[in-house]
Order: C-alpha cells, then sequence, then structure tokens
C-alpha cells in the first residue's frame, strides 16, 4: 500500500529527545566522557564569569557544540547555529531543548572567546586523558612528536613593509581592473619577516615548507602523541622558525622524562640534530629519530638503530600524521579562520581534544575488561 505524504497538523510532540538518538550512536559514548570531562572543569569555569551581570552561554554546552563544530567540518558559526536550530540529534549532544532558542552566531563567537583567559582548550585536552577509562589505554613510556603548518588567515597582499614603502599597485590609477581586491605585482621585490608584516594578523609569519615551494602566511602546529592508541597527549602552536620544532618537542616531552625509568621518542629526520638528541638524552628520553644521512652525518648511531624498539618506534611514529591530518581536513584547519595567535593556539588544541575523543567509542569497546 502506497503510503501518504501529506504533513501531519500536530502542534505537540510527545517523544523525548533521548529517544530520538539510537542507543548505540557512537555520540553516546562521546557525550559520557564529554560530560565527564566538562564536570572536572567546573571549578576553572567559575573562575572565569562573575556572579553578577546577565546569564551568558554555559561554557559546558559552549564546549559541546564546539565538539560538534569540530567533529562534523561545520567550517562556520553561522552555519552550527543553523545546524543546531533544526538538528535533533545536535540539541540532544548540546542538551538544547526541542523549544529551547538557539544563540545568534555573534554571541557565540564572543563567549567562546572567553574561554582564552582561562586556557580551557589546554585544561579539556588534559581532562579528557586524565579519565580513568581513558588513561589506561595511553601509554606512559613511548612516544611520537611531530609538526604541521597551519596555514593564517591573511594573503599575501597583506604582507607589507613595515616602513610604510609599499610600491604602487596595478590598480592605483584608477583603471577598469580596480576594485576592494586590487592587483599586485610581487616580481623582484625582497620580501622577509625581518622587513615585511601581515596588516591582517600581524602574528603570521612567511614560511617556505621546501625548496621550489611557495612561501606562504602560517604558524606550526606541534603535537606529542603516545605510541600505544595513538592518542595525542600534548600540543604546541608557534610562531614558524627552523628550530621552533624541536624546541617544542623538547618542552613537549620534558614533563615524561622526570620519570626514573627511560621513555622514548620517535621522530622524523627533520628532528636529527646533534644538540637535540643531547638535549633528550640529559632528560633520560632515548632520542629514536629517523637518521638524516643527507650530505651530512646522523647523530643517531648504531647505539640506537640495533634496538629493536627503534623499529616499532619508527613505523608507529607516522600515525601522528593521521591525527594532523584529521585535524587540517575534518576539523578544517588546514586554514586556520581566526586571526592571533592565541585563538589560533586555542583552535588547534580543541581539534586535537576531538581527535582524541572521535575513536574513544572503538577503543573503549576494543579494550579488556
Amino acid at each position: 500500500m502506497r503510503g501518504g505524504h501529506r504533513q501531519s497538523g500536530e502542534l505537540f510532540s510527545y517523544i523525548d529527545l533521548e529517544a530520538r538518538v539510537r542507543r548505540d550512536h557512537p555520540l553516546r559514548v562521546i557525550r559520557e566522557i564529554a560530560n565527564a570531562t566538562l564536570e572536572a572543569l567546573g571549578g576553572d569555569f567559575a573562575a572565569l564569569y562573575s556572579r553578577m551581570g546577565r546569564p551568558s552561554i554555559a561554557p559546558e554546552r559552549l564546549l559541546r557544540a564546539m565538539l560538534l563544530q569540530a567533529c562534523y567540518s561545520i567550517r562556520s558559526e553561522r552555519q552550527l547555529m543553523e545546524r543546531l536550530e533544526y538538528d535533533l540529534l545536535f540539541r540532544w549532544f548540546v542538551r538544547l531543548g526541542v523549544d529551547d532558542a538557539v544563540w545568534d552566531h555573534s554571541t557565540f563567537s564572543k563567549n567562546r572567546d572567553r574561554l582564552l583567559a582561562g586556557e580551557i582548550a589546554r585544561r579539556f585536552l588534559d581532562a579528557v586523558l586524565a579519565q580513568p577509562r581513558v588513561k589506561r589505554l595511553l601509554s606512559s613510556d613511548h612516544f611520537s612528536v611531530d609538526g604541521t603548518l597551519i596555514q593564517a588567515w591573511a594573503s599575501l597582499k597583506s604582507f607589507k613593509a613595515k616602513d610604510g614603502a609599499e610600491p604602487p599597485s596595478d590598480d592605483d590609477d584608477g583603471g577598469a581592473g580596480g576594485g576592494r581586491n586590487a592587483e599586485v605585482d610581487f616580481k623582484g621585490q625582497k620580501r622577509s619577516n625581518e622587513t615585511h608584516a601581515s596588516t591582517t594578523d600581524p602574528d603570521a609569519l612567511l614560511y617556505r615548507k621546501g625548496p621550489g615551494m611557495e612561501a606562504r602566511l602560517c604558524y606550526i602546529g606541534h603535537g606529542l602523541m603516545e605510541n600505544r592508541s595513538g592518542l595525542i597527549v600534548d600540543t604546541r602552536l608557534t610562531k614558524v622558525s627552523g628550530h621552533a620544532e624541536r624546541l617544542a618537542a623538547l618542552e613537549m616531552i620534558e614533563p615524561w622524562g622526570e620519570c626514573s625509568r627511560a621513555v622514548t621518542l620517535g621522530a622524523d629526520k627533520g628532528y636529527d640534530a646533534r644538540d637535540f638528541v643531547m638535549e633528550l638524552r640529559d632528560l633520560n628520553v632515548r632520542p629514536h629519530l629517523a637518521q638524516n644521512t643527507s650530505n651530512r652525518r646522523s647523530a643517531i648511531d648504531r647505539r640506537t638503530t640495533h634496538h629493536p624498539g627503534y623499529a616499532t618506534s619508527q613505523r608507529i611514529r607516522k600515525r601522528i600524521e593521521e591525527a594532523f591530518g584529521w585535524i587540517k581536513t575534518v576539523a578544517g584547519l588546514r586554514q586556520t579562520r581566526f586571526r592571533g595567535r592565541d585563538r589560533v593556539d586555542l583552535a588547534f588544541t580543541f581539534a586535537a581534544a576531538a581527535y582524541n575523543v572521535v575513536p574513544l567509542p572503538r577503543l573503549l569497546a576494543e579494550a579488556p575488561s
């Protein structure tokens, strides 16, 4: 029998949102983890808000919505608010009732920026990993480190001389090609971070990833991964420089190297520098770095490479690229939407926390009880 297609005229629904979400939906486990994490951060939230004045968006709802934005590749706050308006799954996850009003996108952005003051993104990442069910999945002995470029929300046309002495653009004569986005010819110009700066995002610096590649305004995001489950345990976001990756790696691995037993750190050949290897050994960290023998002598010798664990570290360390790939494609940080190092750092750290949360339903199901 053919079913009817006319819309029913009921004005009320008697089905709870909880019943709308199937029992085996992976977001159920993720919401349990998020709820426990947010409960642990209650004291940090209280320190950020005054007891007087008009109530703002609850930080718990704010962070749940940000998790959905990262996991579902929603590229703007305006689209996130639109999705919350009609998606019952999103309302259930954020804990909004069917009749509750959705916030304005500008209000959401303003309340999100308040989280910068309390470093909530980093504390959220730490609180997720500190949960007993999650903590037993982590390795405290074997780690991997790497860095990735995060393109800034600024164009090369904004990269202008600091002294204001810029050559005229092609459209300064008011010709037919005029418009808001004027044509600029960079041929023959010497442009460097010492003499130029972006007027859109002054914290972003010009950087070339390799020979023959174009230079872009960007930041470097660094991640420290534990090797058992492939979860990110620490992050940093720095300005670009030739030594930024090694300095960030030392800062992230230092707390783990203070224990009595030695830990290992896997990395690619870009970290193969004698000073870096010596610093790691002073921290009681075994440098399982890929050897760089291109017209030079590697700082990693036979004393390290003959161990079976070295080959294992070199195989597993490549999994950190999966995290960076997810952060840049799914979470949308190939080119950040934010300006300023602090705001980009918050977005990168929270995207790393969201990456950790996504595989937890599977990892917890596979873990022995």
